[in-house]
């Protein structure tokens, strides 16, 4: 079951991402990531309104988890308007989205590498030597 959602939501990424770009000439970058984020607030509110509609008796929920999803969504939601400024003036999303999300796994990994010591063995290093070479090479043969 676990793969499944992976895989649903590696899908559901990929298709956002292909909207963005899809959208980006006709929307003002803040306009569209508003829109966008204002759906996945109803979205999430509906599935809220689901769960507590089905008996889910708790929200478990802390005030650091609430802090830490407040900057999440502050951090996507930069995301999102630097993405439409970026597929807006032109890259393609076949080169924009492996950038964003290759620069964004190797961000991550040193960060749960360095700051949150999480541990990886050779064989994982060896994947993100592998990102990192794709990621230089996208760029380098991508027009300016």
């Amino acid at each position: 079951m676990l793969y499944w959602l992976l895989a649903l939501a590696a899908v559901m990424f990929g298709l956002y991402n292909v909207f963005i770009k899809a959208s980006s000439g006709h929307i003002n970058p803040v306009l569209g990531a508003v829109v966008l984020q204002f759906v996945a607030a109803f979205i999430g509110l509906g599935l809220l309104f689901y769960q507590r509609a089905v008996g889910a008796v708790a929200l478990p929920s802390s005030t650091r988890g609430v802090s830490l999803a407040f900057m999440a969504g502050v951090a996507i939601g930069l995301v999102e308007i630097l993405s439409f400024h970026v597929y807006g003036r032109g890259v393609p999303v076949s080169v924009g989205n492996p950038l964003i999300i290759g620069g964004s796994m190797i961000g991550t990994t040193g960060i749960g590498v360095i700051l949150m010591r999480e541990h990886m063995n050779p064989t994982q290093f060896a994947a993100v030597a592998l990102i990192v070479i794709g990621v230089g090479l996208l760029a380098w043969g991508s027009p300016r």
